[in-house]
């Protein structure tokens, strides 16, 4: 990416590196430099902060003009290695959102796979789960293109070192502007898993699965936040 500078930084206690895991993130460095405001004010993060199993913290910083545009990072076995990976929305200030996935390779923090970016700026993306859906021993990896605008549910698998979308579903949301959370999520307690997601307008809360040919849409309730978290939970 033209401009764009990246470092990682390990700091903290020595030894372990190849045993070590991620074991929590968050983000830092907050920055104005980006004047989007679409998670309720105008800071984002040019620091992905990560702590490894042995206490260890791995830095990943961006300078412009690149940083992290989300609520929080989020950890997920994605590939289906048994270690968790970090999952973050990160901007480029002129092309928009994307997703993308961190992992400890043993020695370096680094992106194990990225999306492509929405093409402009000021727009933006919000992670919707990651699961199994449709019991293959394969995770699908889901994010709202665009929650305010295009409202469309996006299911990903990773190839290579890229996102490769498998299925699409319009007309769903998981984001409002001015909102500094996102709701839903993957239901892995549901049989069969469902992700939780709310009516474009925000009428309803709805349960979205996957059977590997096809998406399907199903009403819970009325939507609110509450029944959003108790419907993840399967309460």
């Amino acid at each position: 990416m033209r401009g764009a500078v990246f470092a990682a930084l390990l700091t903290g206690v020595a030894g372990g590196a190849g045993a070590a895991e991620i074991a929590a993130a968050r983000y830092d460095g907050p920055t104005t430099r980006y004047t989007h405001g679409v998670l309720g004010d105008a800071v984002e993060y040019e620091d992905l902060v990560v702590t490894l199993s042995d206490g260890r913290t791995v830095t990943a910083h961006w300078d412009a003009p690149m940083l992290f545009e989300d609520t929080a990072p989020r950890l997920a076995d994605v590939d289906g290695d048994g270690k968790a990976e970090v999952i973050a929305v990160e901007t480029h200030e002129a092309r928009g959102a994307r997703l993308a996935i961190w992992h400890w390779d043993g020695a370096a923090l680094t992106h194990l796979a990225t999306g492509d970016f929405i093409g402009r700026t000021n727009r933006w993306l919000a992670p919707a789960g990651v699961a199994d859906l449709d019991g293959d021993g394969r995770i699908e990896i889901a994010y709202v293109d665009r929650p305010h605008l295009a409202r469309t549910l996006r299911l990903f698998h990773i190839e290579g070192t890229g996102l490769t979308e498998i299925a699409r579903a319009e007309g769903l949301s998981n984001h409002r502007i001015g909102w500094d959370y996102i709701i839903g999520g993957a239901a892995t307690c549901a049989t069969p898993p469902a992700l939780i997601l709310a009516r474009g307008n925000f009428s309803d809360l709805v349960a979205v699965t996957w059977n590997g040919a096809e998406v399907a849409i199903r009403t819970l309730a009325p939507f609110s936040r509450e029944a959003a978290e108790a419907a993840r939970r399967c309460d």
